[in-house]
């Protein structure tokens, strides 16, 4: 992306040091925005970290309906 952009702003007649500063600039933007989103975006790890929560919820709560169906058999037998 750097090289077609720097190419671009030459092309439109701008001097390749200040194409070159201003693809630097670019870069430092986008990068500074990324770093200002990078804890709000879902990653691999957080996924696998979710996946194990739902499996342990869900294994405990089949545990608590067996748990409770039987009790409550036995409390109407």
């Amino acid at each position: 992306m750097e090289l077609e952009i720097y190419n671009a702003f030459v092309k439109a007649g701008v001097p390749e040091a200040d194409a070159k500063a201003a693809v630097e600039s670019i870069n430092k933007e986008i990068d500074k925005r990324y770093s200002l989103h990078a804890q709000q975006l879902f990653t691999k790890a957080d996924g696998a970290e979710l996946k194990t929560e739902i499996i342990k919820w869900s294994i405990g709560t089949v545990f608590a309906a067996v748990g409770l169906f039987a009790g409550l058999s036995k409390l109407f037998h």
